[in-house]
């Protein structure tokens, strides 16, 4: 696949991306991140970080997740290497933070790393589809 591919599948990724993700922070998983780290939370959100990470987060997830899948033709590898990379990614950042900052929930941990394995098959798979649409 062509460089021009890729760029409007990551175009078209990263609104999928972040529906999900809003869908958690903003509805599902609303008020338990205050409730659990409330001690620690900035009261505004740092957007300039925030759609930095997201857009960083996404070109992962289709290097490592989206782009075997689609040379190998398969929506199972989409789904088990978009569980891994999230696997991996949010098991990084949970793990670091209980083991380097104070009080940090261990029910943050389990909740983060189940979403981020959530967040990135579904992300995986919808990408996925949007190739071969593309194609």
């Amino acid at each position: 696949m062509s460089i021009t591919f890729y760029l409007k599948l990551y175009a078209l990724t990263v609104p999928v991306f972040f529906a999900i993700d809003m869908l958690w922070l903003g509805v599902i998983a609303k008020g338990f991140y205050r409730k659990k780290l409330g001690f620690i939370l900035s009261p505004s959100i740092n957007w300039a970080a925030a759609i930095t990470f997201y857009l960083i987060f996404i070109v992962g997830i289709l290097i490592f997740a989206v782009r075997p899948a689609v040379n190998s033709n398969s929506w199972v590898q989409a789904a088990v290497l978009g569980a891994l990379f999230g696997f991996f990614t949010y098991a990084t950042y949970d793990l670091s933070n209980l083991a380097t900052i104070k009080n940090w929930p261990l029910v943050v941990v389990v909740a983060d790393i189940v979403w981020g394995m959530c967040l990135c098959t579904l992300t995986a798979l919808l990408s996925y589809a949007i190739s071969r649409w593309l194609i």
